[in-house]
């Protein structure tokens, strides 16, 4: 059941039972002489009508699963309406019977959609990419750390988190906001996790930076450090949702206690001192930072990114590539390399470049994809422009003539993948697919007998091939904001 549907339902005020279909003669003097609305079975679908109005926004934006505490709670209050609404009497009369189907198919459609989005099973990767995440973070960090050691954040560690970060923002949501909203909220969690760990990697080698005999300050800063450290763990724990005692409310009072404590120090007299402080201070304000995630993700616009102005900039970005595209295919299926954008497609991704991301991942994913989409045209441009000077010596190497063939080959499909518009199931996608492994493979039979020049454009002729089918990849994996 669409989402619009029902956004629009709740919008519309309960006609009385008045909504019915011209019929024979009695059903039209029914129609005439409608029941008043004091009438107790009207009155009780009115009633019901508000409550369903009231639960409606509820059920679209949840986000949750069939055992969360909210679910549960939506979908008791729902089968209570159901019941109540089939225990209206309505006396057999054709207009009180409709109201109370029409009220009645109302709550079901409500209680279809919770379960449906509940059940999805993007909803479903979504939970299991966050219980993967989950457990690594419980195994690495949390757990050494409850036992009173030190977690060790490897660069495998962070790389494994951004792993689950990419393959969070490639599942699909259909445009349902329920869905949306619960791989947003999966999203910032971890990037919030993966930016705190990220932050420890820089300072977990170091030694505490000063001696305690150094001022009588510096032993007090060291001790704030080490509940800092404490905290960072803690903060983890939470976003990760592996804290079962602690709240963000409670951590932010103790981080902020801290910096008071640091505040109150007097180290005026000593630079190093100051410093030192300020740089605690800082990682205190880099924890601090991620302690508003508890309503993260309530507010449309941050996860409905097709409102969000960097989206909407890095889109007209794209339809200009498109029209470039367009132009770029037209004068080479006519054998005419003057139209060369070059310069505007470098201004292009200068201009991606600049795009605010908000570290937001499916902002960032997006603007990695529109940079991908000029990067072909314009490594394409350069080959088409490389072939075209190329002149073939007397003295040119046999294998190197075979590997330029290829490129040749590579720019011909190329300039389809370009142009390619369809989905993996097409016929079109398979047989690039084949022809681009089929260049790779002759590539790699190609023997460079020792020439060096060979070695080398044969390494680049592979890279080029394989970027064109990672492109096509990208082209059709159906990725969504």
């Amino acid at each position: 059941m669409a989402v619009r549907w029902l956004c629009s339902l709740f919008g519309k005020p309960f006609d009385g039972g008045k909504r019915m279909d011209h019929g024979g003669p009695q059903e039209h003097q029914q129609q005439q002489q409608p029941y008043h609305p004091q009438h107790p079975a009207m009155m009780r679908l009115y009633e019901v009508q508000k409550e369903v109005s009231s639960l409606g926004p509820q059920v679209c934006t949840f986000s949750g699963l069939q055992n969360d505490r909210e679910y549960k709670r939506l979908e008791r209050e729902l089968t209570r309406l159901l019941l109540e609404v089939d225990q209206v009497d309505t006396e057999g009369k054709p207009d009180l019977q409709g109201t109370r189907k029409r009220a009645a198919q109302e709550v079901e459609g409500l209680l279809r959609y919770l379960e449906e989005n509940a059940t999805h099973p993007s909803r479903l990767a979504i939970e299991e990419l966050s219980n993967s995440a989950r457990r690594l973070v419980e195994e690495r960090v949390v757990t050494p750390q409850r036992a009173g050691g030190v977690s060790e954040i490897t660069d495998e560690l962070v790389d494994t988190l951004q792993e689950l970060v990419l393959r969070l923002t490639q599942v699909k949501t259909e445009g349902r906001v329920p869905l949306r909203k619960a791989r947003y909220r999966a999203l910032t969690r971890l990037c919030a996790v993966q930016d705190v760990l990220e932050g420890r990697t820089q300072h977990q080698t170091l030694p505490l930076p000063l001696s305690g005999e150094t001022h009588e300050a510096v032993h007090c800063i060291n001790q704030v450090m080490v509940k800092v450290s404490v905290a960072r763990s803690q903060l983890v724990a939470l976003l990760m949702g592996l804290s079962g005692r602690d709240s963000c409310a409670h951590l932010s009072r103790i981080l902020t206690e801290l910096q008071v404590e640091l505040d109150a120090l007097d180290v005026s007299g000593n630079a190093a001192i100051r410093n030192y402080r300020k740089q605690v201070v800082e990682e205190i304000n880099g924890l601090l930072k991620h302690l508003d995630l508890e309503g993260e993700g309530e507010d449309t616009r941050r996860y409905d990114l097709a409102q969000n102005n960097s989206i909407r900039e890095i889109e007209a970005v794209r339809a200009h590539v498109s029209h470039l595209r367009e132009g770029v295919l037209r004068h080479c299926a006519v054998g005419d390399l003057g139209f060369r954008p070059k310069a505007e497609l470098q201004s292009l991704l200068t201009h991606l470049d600049q795009v605010d991301t908000a570290k937001n991942p499916c902002i960032r994913e997006a603007r990695r994809r529109a940079v991908v989409e000029v990067q072909a045209i314009i490594t394409f441009l350069d080959l088409r422009e490389a072939l075209a000077r190329r002149q073939m010596g007397p003295d040119e190497h046999p294998s190197h003539r075979a590997v330029w063939l290829v490129l040749g080959s590579l720019s011909d499909l190329q300039a389809q993948v370009l142009g390619f518009d369809g989905k993996r199931a097409d016929k079109s996608y398979m047989i690039l697919e084949e022809l681009l492994t089929k260049q790779l493979l002759a590539l790699d039979a190609v023997d460079a007998q020792g020439d060096e020049m060979t070695k080398a454009a044969r390494k680049q002729a592979v890279k080029f091939a394989q970027n064109i089918l990672n492109y096509l990849d990208m082209k059709t994996d159906e990725w969504e904001y």
